[in-house]
C-alpha cells in the first residue's frame, strides 16, 4: 500500500501527517502502522503520526473519538455548536492514542491551509472530543504562525488524573526512585506533571532519560503522564524539557508549555504571559485568568513530503 505523507514539525516536535480523506486504513491496523512510520531508523521518523480528517462543519466521527479505555468519549466537543472544520486523530510513536498536541494541532492548521483544504484563517479542529479554535498568520499564501485557543486548564486532581490527597495537586510532593520532588499537575486535555528545578540544578545536563520514565509510569498517574522539568529564568521566561507519555523526550510539547505556564502562575513564579524556551524553539503562552483560557502562539513548518510503501 502506498501512503502519501507530509513530515512537519512545531519547534522540533515532529509528526508524520496523513490525509485521512485520501487514505483509508482500518483502525485496528493503525497502531502498528504508526510504530513503523515513527521509527527513526527503519521508518520516516517522528514523535508519532497524525491523521487529518475534513469535517466541513460536522462533529468528529464517534469511532475515532475514543478514550484510552476504548469507550467512546461522550464529552461535548466544546465551543458554541460543538462542530469542527477538521479532526486531528493523533498517535504517539508507540502506537497509543493521544488526546491533544499543541504543536501538532498548529501543523494541522498549516497543512489544511497551505494545501487549499480551506481558505479560512480562523478554523476549528477537533481532537478526542474537544474543539480548538486557531487563528493563522499568513505570508505569501502560507501559514507561518498559529495562535491556538487551548481552552481552560483542568486542575482538579481526579480529572487530570493524578492520585492526590488534595483537590488540586499544586506544589505537591512525590517520591520517584528514592528522590523527593514537588509537582504541580495540570491537564490541557492530556495529563501533565510540572516539576520546577532548583536554582543550582543544571537543566541542560539533567538526566531526563533516566527520571522521565519513572514519572510517566508512576502509580499516582492512572493514565500515565507527561512530565515537564522547568527552570524559571525570570518573571517572563522559563526553560523547559519534557518527557512525553508514549514517546520519550521530545524537542517541544505545546500542551506541556501551556501546563507549565499555568503551574508557574499558580506557584507565583511568573506573570500570566511567558516565553517558554524549548530544545526546538520558543512558544509564547498566556493564561488569561479572567477568561480562564490558555493561548499558545508558535510556528509550524514542513520538513518534506513523500510516499511510503507499507504492507498492511
Amino acid at each position: 500500500m502506498k501512503i502519501e505523507f507530509t513530515k512537519m514539525h512545531g519547534c522540533g516536535n515532529d509528526y508524520v501527517y496523513i490525509n485521512g480523506a485520501d487514505i483509508q486504513i482500518a483502525e485496528s491496523r493503525k497502531p502498528e502502522l504508526v510504530r513503523r512510520l515513527s521509527d527513526r531508523h527503519f521508518g520516516i521518523g517522528g514523535d508519532g503520526v497524525i491523521f487529518i480528517h475534513p469535517l466541513n462543519g460536522e462533529a468528529a466521527h464517534a469511532g475515532r473519538n475514543q478514550q484510552e479505555d476504548g469507550e467512546p468519549n461522550r464529552a461535548l466537543y466544546g465551543g458554541e455548536d460543538g462542530l469542527a472544520d477538521f479532526e486531528m486523530e493523533m498517535y504517539n510513536a508507540d502506537g497509543s492514542r493521544a488526546e491533544m498536541c499543541g504543536n501538532g494541532i498548529r501543523c494541522v492548521a498549516k497543512y489544511v491551509y497551505d494545501k487549499g483544504l480551506t481558505d479560512k484563517k480562523s478554523i476549528r479542529i477537533a481532537s478526542c472530543g474537544k474543539v480548538k479554535h486557531l487563528d493563522l498568520a499568513v505570508e505569501d499564501g502560507k501559514a507561518v504562525s498559529i495562535k491556538v485557543n487551548m481552552g481552560a486548564p483542568i486542575l482538579k486532581a481526579e480529572e487530570v488524573p493524578v492520585i492526590s490527597g488534595q483537590e488540586e495537586a499544586i506544589a505537591e510532593r512525590i517520591e520517584v526512585e528514592g528522590k523527593e520532588y514537588e509537582m504541580t499537575c495540570v491537564s490541557m486535555g492530556n495529563p501533565h506533571a510540572v516539576v520546577f528545578m532548583k536554582e543550582w540544578e543544571d537543566l541542560d545536563h539533567f538526566a531526563i532519560e533516566k527520571t522521565g520514565p519513572y514519572f510517566e509510569n508512576h502509580m499516582r498517574f492512572p493514565k500515565r503522564t507527561n512530565t515537564e522539568f522547568v527552570k524559571v529564568i525570570d518573571r517572563h521566561t522559563v526553560q523547559m524539557r519534557v518527557w512525553e507519555r508514549g514517546t520519550g523526550e521530545t524537542l517541544a510539547c505545546g500542551t506541556g508549555a501551556c501546563a507549565t505556564a499555568v503551574a508557574c502562575v499558580l506557584n507565583g513564579l511568573t506573570e500570566e504571559e511567558i516565553t517558554v524556551k524549548l530544545l526546538g524553539g520558543e512558544l509564547l503562552i498566556r493564561w488569561d485568568r479572567e477568561e480562564n483560557t490558555v493561548y499558545m502562539t508558535g510556528p509550524a513548518a514542513v520538513v518534506f513530503e513523500g510516499t511510503a510503501e507499507m504492507d498492511l
